[in-house]
This record gives C-alpha cells, sequence and structure tokens, in this order.
C-alpha cells in the first residue's frame, strides 16, 4: 500500500488570492505535500451563480508559483455531487479545510477513505512569518533587485518576478508604509508593508523579500548597498531617472522590462484592480 502520510490536500475556488489564501496555504503545507483541486470557471459558476473574477487559467498560473504549494489540479465536477475520484488518485493523508469551509460532505468522504480531517482556524493565521525565506548566502548567481509597493498583487506581479528571476536569484525590496504614502498620496497603502513583504517573498520566484528603510524613489537604497546586487530590474512605470542614475554611478546594470502578461492570461493594473 503506498504511504500516504506526506500528500495533503485543499479545496477551492481561490478567486482574487490574498493574503488570507497564501496564508491557509502556507499552515496546510506544514502538514506534506500541497495539493490544491482548483475549482473551474463552471464548478464555481455552479457554486456561486455568478462567473469567477479571475480564469481558472489565472488562478492555476498564481497557485503554481505559489512555494508552498506541490501541484495543482483543476476540477469541474459540481460541488453537489462530491464525487472526489481525482483526489482519491493521489492517495491523500490528510484533507485540510478553513473553519468557515467546514463541511459534513468533506468530512464524511474522509472519514469513509480513512482520511484525516483537519480544520485551520483564522485566529492561527493573522500574523506574517518570515520562516520560509532564504538565507542571504554567497553563490555563483547573480543578484537581481527589483523594488515597489506591490499592493494589490496580481498575476502581473507574478510574471515580472518569473521574467526577472531568470537573469539570477531574486531579491524584492517592498517599499516601507511611510514611503508609499509619501509618493502615492494618504489612502496608499492598501495592505500593510509586513502583509506586502509576505504576500511577495511566498511566490518561488522569489529569493528572498524585504521592507525597504530610506525614502523617495530610492528609497531602497540601504538594502542595495547591503545586498550589492549586479542588476536592478524595473518595469516600464517603475522606471525612473533616479534609479538609472544611481545604478549609473554604482556599476549597476538597468534593466527595464516591459509590462507583458504571462502568455494567454489578461494583462493586470494595480490601480485599475484596487479602484485607483
Amino acid at each position: 500500500m503506498t504511504n500516504k502520510r506526506n500528500n495533503v490536500v485543499v479545496y477551492g475556488g481561490f478567486d482574487d488570492i490574498r493574503s488570507p489564501d497564501i496564508r491557509f496555504l502556507h499552515e496546510a503545507s506544514q502538514f506534506g505535500n500541497l495539493y490544491v483541486f482548483l475549482w473551474s470557471n463552471e464548478f464555481i459558476q455552479s457554486v456561486t451563480g455568478k462567473a469567477p473574477k479571475f480564469p481558472d487559467s489565472e488562478r492555476l498560473y498564481f497557485l503554481e508559483s505559489i512555494r508552498f504549494v506541490h501541484k495543482v489540479f483543476i476540477v469541474n465536477q459540481p460541488s453537489n455531487e462530491m464525487e472526489f475520484s481525482a483526489i482519491q488518485n493521489i492517495n491523500p493523508s490528510t484533507w485540510i479545510v478553513r473553519e468557515d469551509e467546514n463541511t459534513s460532505a468533506i468530512k464524511s468522504f474522509c472519514e469513509k477513505e480513512k482520511i484525516e480531517f483537519r480544520v485551520l482556524k483564522k485566529s492561527d493565521m493573522m500574523d506574517f512569518p518570515k520562516d520560509f525565506e532564504s538565507e542571504l548566502y554567497e553563490n555563483d548567481q547573480k543578484k537581481v533587485i527589483v523594488t515597489g509597493c506591490f499592493d494589490w498583487f496580481h498575476s502581473g506581479h507574478v510574471r515580472f518576478f518569473e521574467e526577472v528571476s531568470e537573469m539570477g536569484d531574486l531579491y524584492v525590496v517592498v517599499g516601507n508604509d511611510a514611503n508609499v504614502r509619501a509618493l502615492k498620496g494618504e489612502n496608499h497603502p492598501m495592505f500593510s508593508q509586513e502583509e506586502r513583504r509576505y504576500i511577495a517573498g511566498s511566490i518561488r520566484f522569489v529569493k528572498q523579500a524585504l521592507i525597504s528603510t530610506g525614502m523617495g524613489w530610492l528609497d531602497a537604497e540601504p538594502e542595495i548597498k547591503r545586498l550589492k546586487p549586479d542588476i536592478y530590474a524595473v518595469n516600464e512605470d517603475g522606471d525612473k531617472p533616479e534609479k538609472e542614475k544611481y545604478c549609473q554611478e554604482n556599476g549597476i546594470e538597468y534593466v527595464v522590462l516591459k509590462r507583458l502578461p504571462k502568455e494567454g492570461l489578461p494583462k493586470r493594473q494595480s490601480t485599475v484592480m484596487r479602484g485607483f
């Protein structure tokens, strides 16, 4: 008989992925290899009565980029049938749900199949831990740094991280709250610096996420001096003369990338998504 000890299942739509979703996935992954069974567009329509905000191809891409996730499967059956044949195929040891998703059908299935049924409490997932981040160390890879607010995180950010990570070890410096507010206005940021750092650091393409300690468009200067990156990468929106000049003066390659979504996915802009 196959050992089921290390296979863990979670199940849901994961539409508009935010930090509570990532914290849930993080905690669930502590129990073994995490398999996400993602509801298709049709599945969400059948459960909620309306189309998802984000198509299943985009939700799949985002989930697969999260470092805590082992594998994602899209499931198509409506929830009232609860035919979990695809889930049985991975021989799970544990099925994990959030406390507001604690359904009797899933619990009954787990009892029948001798799968541990575990409920994670919201109160246990309120913090933003740092223990999953990679430690700084010297190696032969180039160091690449990106900076930004990363306030309403979306698939475009994921693609930017993925593209930049191909140049070397990627370090993301998230703008501190005071500086984001000074640059963008009193309604910014929507999410705290610790929450934004956590989300950025949860993406598997990122070696380490940090919070800037300076101010202005070069708020990451203290972190740049410490990390000594080979490359400073920005997208077209983040391209500033101050950044380019700083790189020229300090021997850092300055790379400007076009804002292109992952092939097949829609283009996303934080400004549009958050309503500003």
